[in-house]
């Protein structure tokens, strides 16, 4: 399928990243890296796209989310605000799940993170959202944009979004780390990774 050009980028880093804590919805804000990371992935896109006025922006209503989109538009020249909330880029529910360490589930709850192992597009928290289910949330916003596009998110739609824009298979994509110092650009089912 034909489609434009489309980078997208993980939200920076928190203290629940840096604590591998679940956020999930959570309106967690970034921290000093994160912030940085933003910057970086600013300048990042001012050198790549060249020309930004034919580009849409977009971001995930989450406070993590837009404040990168803001520190990115500011490090390309951009006025900050000036850019599109999409609901539909909201980070995944880890409902119970969330504000909870890897390591605390690990040790207190061993049968959830079986259950992830064992086929994590389609795992679902209690009372959460699995990784296919994020996937027929986002798909079609990104089947709909007409033109270039800068996107903002979170690393399980960023997951979703692998499989959808560039083909990666379900599983590969599932347990893929998604990083937050890195611009991702999807372009007729390729990806490159700068």
């Amino acid at each position: 399928m034909l489609r434009p050009v489309i980078y997208y980028v993980r939200h920076g880093q928190t203290d629940w990243n840096a604590q591998f804590r679940f956020q999930g919805q959570r309106d967690i804000p970034l921290n000093d890296t994160g912030r940085q990371q933003a910057r970086d992935n600013g300048r990042k896109l001012a050198e790549a796209i060249g020309d930004p006025d034919r580009f849409a922006f977009y971001s995930s209503p989450l406070g993590r989310a837009r404040e990168t989109m803001e520190i990115i538009r500011k490090a390309m020249g951009l006025p900050p605000e000036d850019y599109r909330i999409e609901d539909r880029l909201i980070e995944a529910s880890y409902g119970e799940l969330e504000g909870m360490a890897i390591s605390d589930i690990e040790r207190d709850r061993p049968e959830l993170m079986a259950s992830r192992q064992r086929d994590r597009w389609n795992f679902t928290p209690p009372a959460g959202e699995s990784l296919a289910m994020v996937a027929r949330r986002i798909a079609p916003f990104f089947d709909a944009l007409d033109g270039p596009a800068v996107v903002v998110a979170h690393g399980a739609v960023g997951r979703t979004v692998r499989n959808h824009l560039a083909g990666a298979p379900r599983e590969t994509a599932a347990h893929y780390t998604f990083p937050q110092d890195k611009v991702f650009r999807f372009e007729n089912d390729e990806e490159e990774i700068f």
